[in-house]
């Protein structure tokens, strides 16, 4: 596996580790990441958007994201982007997460 996708898996990795405090499950499992990008010169940028836009828990999240995504080796710089669209609905959240919640 190449260095890229190493990092990627990562990142990743890191993701799961990040929760909203109110749910009690990842960000990622929760289908709230949209977009991972991470540039040759290892700048990442992360798309993501919340269950809810006036979620009040925002600045935690996103702080957290940059926090553990930003400790992976090789990410030299963060930028979290928080979008709306497309909205989110539960159908997004991993069949983990579903049966976690109690939606299967």
């Amino acid at each position: 596996m190449n260095e890229f996708l190493e990092t990627e898996e990562k990142i990743v990795k890191m993701l799961r580790n990040v929760f909203d405090p109110e749910i009690p499950v990842n960000i990622y499992d929760l289908g709230l990441i949209y977009k991972i990008d991470l540039a040759d010169d290892g700048h990442l940028t992360i798309d993501m958007t919340l269950t809810a836009p006036n979620c009040p828990a925002v600045d935690f999240i996103v702080e957290d994201v940059k926090m553990k995504a930003g400790s992976v080796e090789g990410v030299t710089g963060i930028d979290v982007n928080i979008v709306f669209e497309p909205a989110w609905d539960k159908e997004m959240m991993s069949e983990e997460a579903k049966l976690e919640l109690g939606f299967l």
